[in-house]
C-alpha cells in the first residue's frame, strides 16, 4: 500500500470490512501500522458529498475527479450503496457510473454496502479513509447512499460537507428545514443547465435559508453554487471554493479541531458497537433471549421489561 498500489488497498479494505474475528485482529494491526502515514492536514482533504437519489452524485464526482486528476491529485472515492432490507445484498454499481475515472491510475473507486448502518455511510468508512490516505491519495471523497435529510453521519468524518440539490425539488419551506441543510459547508445545485431560471430561484432561496438557520463559523459562511456535471460546467469554480475553504479553515485551526472531535466521537461509536456485539454473544443473554422474545410477541411481557431482564443478565457478569 505504501508503494501506492491499488490492489493491496482494495484487499485491505476488504479485510477491515470482514466480520470474522481473526480478520478483525489482522485489520487492527494493519491500521495501527499505517496510521503514521495517514491523516495529515497537509497531505489530504476529506470531502463528504450527499444528496437525494437522482441528483447526479456519481456524475458530479466523476467530473470533479477527472478535473482533480488533471491537476495532479490522486483521488479516492468511497461510495456507499444501500443494502437490501430483505435479502441483505447491494448492487455496488458506482464504478459503472464513473467509467472514465475508474480507468485512471491516479484514482481509486471503492463501493461498499451500508450493511444496515444508518446515516448514509458504511460501518468501516472511517477506517477505509485512513487506508486510502496511507496509500497516497490526497483527496478522499465519500459519497453517501442518498436517502434524505437525516443523512448526517458523513459530516462527522470529513473536513468539508457538500450537499447536492436539484433546482425543482421543493418549495421555499423545504429549503429552511433543519437537518442536513444546516450542516452543509457548501450547497451545490446540479443540472443547472436544464432550467436556469428555476436554478437561480432555488439558489437564492437556499442562500437566504442558510443565512437564517446555518450557524456557520467565525471564519466561513456556507456558499451556494450552480453546476452542470454532465456538461462539466462549474466544476473548476467548485474546486476553487473548496480550496478557499481549506485555506481559511486550516489557518484558523478549525479543520484540526474538527478532526480531533471526530476521532473522539469515532472512539465512542466503536465502543458502543463493541458492547452491542458482546451483549448479543453473552451466554446468559443468548439463553434467555428466545423465551423473552416469545413472551413479548405474545403480549405477556412488555418490551421494556424484557430489555431490562436481558441487560440484567449482561450486568451480572
Amino acid at each position: 500500500m505504501l508503494a501506492r498500489r491499488r490492489r493491496p488497498l482494495a484487499k485491505a479494505i476488504t479485510l477491515i470490512e470482514s466480520t470474522r474475528a481473526d480478520h478483525q485482529a489482522r485489520a487492527e494491526r494493519l491500521l495501527e501500522a499505517l496510521l503514521p502515514y495517514s491523516g495529515g492536514l497537509d497531505k489530504c482533504l476529506r470531502i463528504g458529498i450527499t444528496g437525494v437519489p437522482g441528483v447526479g452524485k456519481s456524475c458530479f464526482i466523476e467530473a470533479l475527479g477527472m478535473h482533480l486528476v488533471g491537476l495532479g491529485h490522486r483521488v479516492a472515492v468511497l461510495a456507499v450503496d444501500p443494502s437490501s432490507s430483505v435479502g441483505g445484498g447491494a448492487i455496488l454499481g458506482d464504478k459503472t457510473r464513473m467509467e472514465s475515472l475508474s480507468l485512471r491510475e491516479e484514482a481509486f473507486i471503492r463501493p461498499s454496502p451500508t450493511g444496515g448502518s444508518l446515516g448514509g455511510v458504511a460501518d468501516r468508512t472511517r477506517e477505509a479513509m485512513l487506508l486510502c490516505e496511507a496509500a497516497g491519495f490526497d483527496v478522499i471523497i465519500v459519497e453517501t447512499v442518498g436517502v434524505g435529510q437525516s443523512e448526517t453521519a458523513v459530516a462527522d468524518m470529513t473536513d468539508v460537507f457538500v450537499l447536492l440539490q436539484l433546482p425543482n425539488a421543493g418549495d421555499d419551506l423545504q429549503a429552511i428545514k433543519k437537518g442536513i441543510v444546516e450542516l452543509a459547508d457548501l450547497v451545490v445545485f446540479n443540472k443547472a443547465d436544464i432550467d436556469p431560471h428555476a436554478t437561480d430561484y432555488a439558489a437564492a432561496n437556499m442562500q437566504a435559508a442558510l443565512r437564517m438557520l446555518h450557524p456557520g463559523s467565525r471564519h466561513w459562511q456556507p456558499k451556494v453554487l450552480q453546476v452542470s456535471a454532465a456538461k462539466k460546467q462549474g466544476i473548476e469554480a467548485f474546486w476553487q471554493i473548496i480550496e478557499d475553504y481549506r485555506r481559511v479553515m486550516t489557518e484558523a485551526g478549525e479543520i484540526a479541531a474538527k478532526r480531533r472531535h471526530q476521532a473522539l466521537a469515532w472512539t465512542w461509536t466503536l465502543v458502543e458497537s463493541g458492547l452491542r456485539a458482546r451483549f448479543r454473544e453473552h451466554p446468559q443473554v443468548k439463553n434467555a433471549l428466545p423465551e423473552l422474545l416469545q413472551a413479548v410477541e405474545q403480549g405477556r411481557l412488555t418490551p421494556a421489561v424484557a430489555a431490562q431482564r436481558l441487560l440484567g443478565h449482561f450486568r451480572q457478569d
